[in-house]
């Protein structure tokens, strides 16, 4: 069972932390009841999470050209970014595009610490502006919850209980549902739902997977996510450095902590020890033990410590935003070589990613001559070469192509029809006999371009060599 923490029982003789906030001496889970933040920043959070919950649920019902805004369809190995398909061949421009990824990490935490993780990270909006809302709207802040967990199972403790479990369920099957439209698309979820079960087994079961998944992470995991699962946390250690900019304590002005109303021998800083930072922390940590990995800089600490200064006539700011060096020595953020390093870096990375995307083709061609077949003589003044060719076609309609020799002047001569179908977000193939005249061939193998043409417009081009019966 967890174990609650009391932060009013909080012994004043402060140890060495060893460990995680969230799990005791004995390696058992201290459970977290955050209490409900109030303040400037926790408003302004919430509005960004309005907004970020109307891009959520929004973006699946987008769709451009025909083809959904955004689709991470892992099982067919189709991606479509901003209405534009990514099949594997293009696993390149995923590669650039995950290496231009980290460098930001590193850039971004190294200037701004965990900022991501406490405005930005899915888990911790989700987490902090759905479930637990709805949960202090069903139970209550924190000391009810911890009263409500001490209390007997009575019939009122029954009903609290089942609908918050109920409420989670339910929240976690409907950001399931959107989860898989990003996945399958919002037109096959809908599928899903309408049609018969048993023409769905697959769908329905992996929607009730996510949904199990979801539940059990925001109805009992919560904050272990941040401090066990993700690498985020572990990465702040090794970039954070002494001119990051992270949620912080200041110590020169806070220490000595103590009572203010009560006589002291020595001056006291204007940390009066009340434990509100840390009663409103969703990890459980007390940030001024200074940087935390457990620490997702969501500003909670800062507007419980604003609020508390507010009271007792003292200047806010005693948590703020800052860097050690800012603190330490009254010095401001600086934007430090490294800093500068890893901006070069990712801008130069970007660039690359840009042109590769920019210059993508929506229809490539693979032509490749028959294996096994050398050149066929007809008549007694021309040569034929027989071509196999492969087409992808990324744009959101079906095509008929034809092809061109644009390097010789050679006849291209399509077997079975005179066009090659290729379908949308599809592949096509072919095959053509391309034929020269024998005065026009100078090599034994002569390099030829092929144009690719969908009603008189050149779309694509392809190159190939043609062999002939002279030598050099």
């Amino acid at each position: 069972m967890a174990k609650v923490v009391d932060h009013n029982e909080l012994d004043d003789h402060e140890t060495f932390r060893d460990r995680l906030a969230t799990v005791d001496e004995k390696g058992k889970r201290n459970w977290v009841y955050a209490q409900k933040p109030v303040g400037k920043f926790y408003n302004i959070r919430s509005f960004l999470s309005y907004f970020y919950f109307l891009i959520f649920f929004g973006l699946p019902f987008i769709h451009v050209n025909g083809r959904p805004l955004f689709q991470f369809n892992i099982p067919e190995a189709k991606f479509i970014l901003f209405g534009k398909v990514f099949w594997p061949q293009d696993f390149f421009i995923f590669g650039l595009g995950m290496v231009t990824f980290i460098f930001f990490i590193v850039l971004f935490t190294a200037a701004f610490g965990r900022l991501f993780c406490g405005w930005a990270c899915p888990q911790t909006i989700f987490m902090e502006m759905l479930f637990r809302k709805l949960e202090y709207l069903i139970i209550g802040n924190a000391n009810e919850q911890r009263r409500l967990k001490a209390a007997p199972w009575t019939a009122s403790k029954i009903a609290k209980v089942s609908t918050k479990h109920v409420a989670f369920f339910l929240l976690s099957f409907i950001i399931a549902n959107f989860f898989l439209a990003y996945i399958i698309g919002i037109k096959e979820l809908g599928k899903i739902i309408t049609e018969p079960v048993f023409d769905h087994l697959a769908g329905l079961s992996s929607l009730l997977l996510f949904t199990g998944v979801f539940y059990g992470v925001y109805a009992f995991f919560r904050e272990q996510v941040c401090t066990v699962v993700c690498p985020y946390g572990r990465l702040q250690s090794v970039l954070v450095d002494k001119n990051s900019m992270v949620v912080a304590y200041d110590y020169k002005r806070g220490e000595p902590r103590g009572n203010f109303k009560k006589k002291h021998e020595a001056p006291l800083g204007d940390c009066i020890d009340c434990f509100q930072c840390v009663k409103v922390c969703p990890t459980g940590i007390d940030i001024r033990n200074g940087v935390q990995m457990e620490c997702v800089g969501c500003t909670a600490c800062i507007d419980a410590c604003d609020a508390v200064m507010d009271k007792i006539h003292k200047p806010r700011g005693l948590i703020r935003y800052a860097s050690e060096n800012s603190i330490a020595n009254n010095e401001p953020l600086r934007y430090t070589t490294r800093m500068k390093l890893y901006t070069g870096l990712c801008l130069v990375v970007l660039a690359g990613l840009s042109v590769l995307l920019i210059t993508r083709k929506d229809v490539s061609a693979t032509v490749i001559r028959t294996p096994g077949m050398l050149f066929q003589e007809r008549g007694v003044d021309s040569i034929s070469n027989l071509y196999n060719i492969k087409m992808e076609n990324k744009t959101a309609h079906n095509m008929r192509l034809t092809v061109k020799d644009e390097t010789t002047g050679g006849i291209v001569q399509i077997i079975g029809k005179p066009f090659i179908d290729v379908q949308k977000d599809g592949q096509g193939n072919g095959t053509f006999f391309i034929v020269m005249d024998k005065k026009s061939i100078k090599k034994k193998k002569t390099e030829i371009k092929l144009g690719l043409y969908e009603e008189g417009k050149r779309i694509a081009e392809a190159k190939t060599t043609f062999l002939g019966p002279v030598g050099e």
